[in-house]
C-alpha cells in the first residue's frame, strides 16, 4: 500500500520540539533544508501500486536514513540505532518531536532497496547534486569538465582459496541434505574440515605435493556428497527447497569441474557472480568484487556518476555509459571528461576526451585540466575510507548497483557538509573582523 502522508503533529505543551533542542547553524539543519523530500514522497509513492494493506513507511524518513547510513559508513542496524540517540538525524528525516523508539526494523532497508531499485537510488543521488548547487558546493560550470576512473568494489567474501570452497560446497550439500530428510552415506563431517586445515598447513611449509595430493582428497570428498545427493533427488518434493537443492548442486558442479584457468569461475558459492579483476596493485595483486566507474567533477571532486560494470569490461568500453549517466544525472553533457590511459580506444565523439599521457592538440589550459585527472584517485580513497565503497554487503549484481550509487551519495553527503561548515566558519571569522576593525577605530584618538 502507498505511503500515508504525514499528518501534522498537534502540539504538545510537554514535549519540546526538536527545533527548540538544536543548533539551527549545524550542517545538517541547513543541509535538510536545501534537499526536495517531496520529490521522493511523490515518486517513490509508484513502487506501491496495490491499495491494500498496511501503509508502507514515509520514504522522507528512508531517503534520510540512507542519506545518513553511507554518509556516516553505517550499517543498516547502526543507522537506526544511532537515529534514536541523534536528535539531527531524527530533524534531518522530519520528525517534528524527539522520539524514543526506532522508527522502523533495519530489515525494511532491505526491501526498500529492493523496491526501488536501480532507478530510485540514482534520484537520491540527483538530489545531492542539485543540493550541491544550492549551497555552492559544486557550480554549474564545474559539471561541465569531470574526471572518470574505474575501481573495484570488493564483495563480502572471503578469500576463495580451493580448500576453503571444497569445504564450504560440502557444507552446503550437507546442510541441505538435512533439512530434504535425506540420510547421506557418509557426510565427512570430521574427514573434511581436518584436511582443509591441513592443506594450509602443506602450504605455509611450501609442501606442494603434500598439498595438491589433500586438495584432490578433499575435492574426492566433495564430489561423493555431490553424487550421493543427486540420487535422491527425485525423493525432494517440488518446491522452493527442491530449487534450492538443483542450485547447489549445479554450483558445486561448476566449482569441481573448473580449472586453474577456466573463464567464469566460481569464487564464492553464495556471490557466484563475483569477478577476480586485477588493477596492478602491488600490495594486492587480485581483488574478488565488481568493476565500479566513478566520475567526479575536476574542480572539487563532486561524484556526478557512479556506474558498476559486471563481468570486468574493458575501462575504455565503460567510457560512454558513464557520459550517458552523467547528462541524466545532471541534466548536462559534459564537455570535457579527463581519463587515464585505459580508456584508449572509447570511441566517444559527443564529449571531448582527454587521455593521460595525450600531447597532440593540448594547448597549455587544456594541459593544467589534464593534470588534475589524478585528482579523482584521493576522492576514490575517501569514498572507501570514510564511506562504505571498499565492500559491498549487498547480494547480487542488483546490489552492486544499488550500493555503488549509494556510496556515491554518501560522498556528495560529506562534501556538502563540509562546505557548509567551512562557510560558517568564514562568517564567523568575518564577523570577528569586522568587531575588531570597529573596535581599533573607536579607540583611535581624534586628531585635534
Amino acid at each position: 500500500m502507498k505511503p500515508r502522508s504525514r499528518a501534522p503533529e498537534q502540539d504538545d505543551l510537554l514535549r519540546p520540539r526538536l527545533v527548540d533542542m538544536i543548533d539551527p547553524r549545524h550542517e545538517l539543519v541547513k543541509l535538510e533544508a536545501l534537499i526536495d523530500w517531496e520529490f521522493f514522497e511523490r515518486e517513490w509513492a509508484g513502487f506501491f501500486p496495490s491499495a491494500t494493506g498496511r501503509p508502507a513507511t514515509s520514504p522522507r524518513l528512508i531517503a534520510g536514513l540512507m542519506y545518513l547510513q553511507h554518509a556516516f559508513n553505517l550499517s543498516d542496524e547502526a543507522v537506526v540505532a544511532r537515529w534514536v540517540e541523534n536528535p539531527y538525524y531524527q530533524h534531518f528525516t522530519g520528525e517534528t518531536f524527539f522520539q524514543h523508539r526506532p522508527p522502523i526494523d533495519p530489515s525494511s532497508l532491505v526491501r526498500w532497496r529492493k523496491r526501488i531499485g536501480e532507478e530510485g537510488v540514482e534520484w537520491l543521488l540527483t538530489k545531492t547534486i542539485e543540493a550541491g548547487r544550492s549551497s555552492g558546493a559544486v557550480t554549474d560550470k564545474a559539471l561541465k569538465q569531470v574526471a572518470v576512473d574505474t575501481t573495484v568494489m570488493e564483495k563480502n567474501i572471503a578469500h576463495p582459496t580451493d580448500a576453503r570452497l571444497y569445504e564450504r560446497a560440502r557444507t552446503l550439500l550437507v546442510g541441505l541434505a538435512k533439512k530434504a530428510g535425506i540420510d547421506l552415506r557418509q557426510s565427512y563431517a570430521r574427514l573434511a574440515p581436518r584436511l582443509a586445515i591441513q592443506v594450509g598447513r602443506y602450504a605455509h611449509a611450501r609442501q606442494f605435493k603434500r598439498m595438491r595430493k589433500a586438495l584432490r582428497q578433499l575435492k574426492g570428498y566433495v564430489g561423493r556428497v555431490r553424487r550421493d545427493l543427486r540420487r535422491h533427488l527425485q525423493e525432494i518434493p517440488q518446491g522452493s527447497l527442491r530449487g534450492r537443492v538443483l542450485d547447489a548442486l549445479w554450483r558445486v558442479g561448476s566449482l569441481l569441474e573448473q580449472g586453474p584457468k577456466s573463464r567464469n569461475k566460481i569464487y564464492s558459492l553464495h556471490e557466484p557472480e563475483v569477478d577476480c579483476i586485477s588493477k596492478g596493485k602491488a600490495r594486492v595483486r587480485y581483488e574478488f568484487g565488481t568493476k565500479v566507474s566513478l566520475a567526479t567533477t575536476l574542480e572539487g571532486g563532486f561524484v556526478v556518476g557512479a556506474r558498476s560494470f559486471p563481468g570486468n569490461p574493458y575501462d575504455g568500453h565503460s567510457l560512454a555509459p558513464a557520459l550517458e549517466q552523467i547528462e541524466i544525472l545532471t541534466d548536462t553533457r559534459p564537455s570535457l571528461a579527463v581519463v587515464d590511459r585505459g580508456y584508449r580506444g572509447h570511441g566517444v565523439e559527443t564529449t571531448r576526451v582527454l587521455i593521460s599521457g595525450q600531447r597532440r592538440g593540448i594547448t597549455p589550459a587544456l594541459a593544467k585540466l589534464l593534470k588534475r585527472r589524478s585528482a579523482i584517485e584521493p576522492e576514490i580513497g575517501h569514498m572507501k575510507a570514510d564511506g562504505r565503497l571498499a565492500r559491498c554487503p549487498l547480494k547480487g549484481r542488483t546490489g552492486d548497483a544499488l550500493f555503488a550509487v549509494l556510496c556515491a551519495c554518501g560522498h556528495n553527503i560529506r562534501k556538502i557538509l563540509a562546505h557548509l561548515r567551512a562557510l560558517y566558519v568564514f562568517l564567523i571569522r568575518f564577523i570577528l573582523k569586522i568587531i575588531a576593525v570597529d573596535d581599533r577605530q573607536l579607540r583611535m584618538p581624534v586628531a585635534a
